[in-house]
């Protein structure tokens, strides 16, 4: 004999009973393995120096992850960012992400780099020895084909020109906008208190991330940047539609990335410890 749902409403409830039940454990299961994956208070590496594995590219102009001219490359150990002249005559403003594949929201990221090399010819001024970690990112696939940047908050790295003061772990703020000193900080640029460093030496920058509490940059142990409150910037049409999506402007969370802005850089270290909220 068939029996209706509509019928029977307590088959209705067991079933949907059973439904709720079998997809909390499987989110539990889902949850459980991912804190095996990143124990809270240990420092996991995101490069395991051998190839991209957990990494996405998203290069303008080309489609989510097509790695475009092998930009972003794995050699000798290293995360590499390289423009090959064959495929990169000018840099035409393809700005590239190379995101990792899940989002965090409570953390500490360490990274080495070092800037390499010649800029990329066609490449901005403002872009030489100049590349970027991108905290709290949107989702990469929600990204269009020729968007530029991520909206995020941007740990901007950049390396001296040999005379100039250039600090390093700077903030800039694609689509976004932070709190300093109790005020909305609206300019798209703010300079660390860091050093400059000029020549080709590794360079050690941590970045601690407390959701929406606050985020503080962190050059050779030392803090050079601190603020709070990272939100989407209603000015941006991007964001704005971001922010209706999420319900609010208030980041607790997103994707990270490293960026490839036109001047070759090496990584040698992407590593996350994941705290406690």
């Amino acid at each position: 004999m068939r029996v209706s749902m509509q019928n029977c409403p307590w088959l209705q409830y067991v079933l949907t009973l059973a439904a709720v039940v079998f997809f909390s454990c499987e989110f539990r299961a889902a949850a459980e393995d991912r804190e095996q994956e990143f124990p809270v208070g240990k420092w996991v590496s995101l490069f395991n120096g051998k190839d991209l594995d957990g990494w996405i590219p998203k290069i303008r102009y080309s489609k989510l992850g097509e790695n475009y001219a092998d930009t972003f490359r794995v050699a000798d150990g290293l995360l590499q960012v390289r423009y090959d002249p064959q495929h990169y005559a000018k840099f035409e403003e393809r700005f590239g992400h190379l995101h990792y594949q899940r989002p965090f929201s409570h953390y500490r990221l360490r990274v080495e780099y070092r800037f390499v090399g010649e800029q990329c010819p066609g490449g901005p001024g403002w872009a030489y020895r100049n590349s970027g970690i991108m905290l709290h990112g949107e989702p990469p696939e929600g990204m269009a084909v020729d968007q530029d940047f991520p909206v995020s908050i941007e740990a901007q790295l950049l390396g001296g020109n040999g005379t100039d003061p250039r600090p390093t772990a700077n903030l800039c703020t694609p689509g976004t906008n932070v709190v300093m000193n109790g005020k909305l900080f609206l300019p798209h640029c703010i300079s660390s208190k860091s050093k400059t460093y000029h020549g080709d030496q590794w360079v050690t920058v941590e970045i601690e991330v407390r959701g929406s509490k606050v985020i503080r940059h962190i050059v050779e142990g030392e803090v050079v940047l601190e603020y709070t409150e990272p939100q989407l910037d209603p000015r941006d049409p991007h964001a704005k539609e971001l922010a209706e999506k999420q319900g609010g402007l208030l980041l607790e969370g997103g994707y990270i990335s490293l960026q490839s802005e036109s001047h070759p850089i090496d990584f040698r270290r992407v590593e996350i410890m994941v705290l406690e909220p």
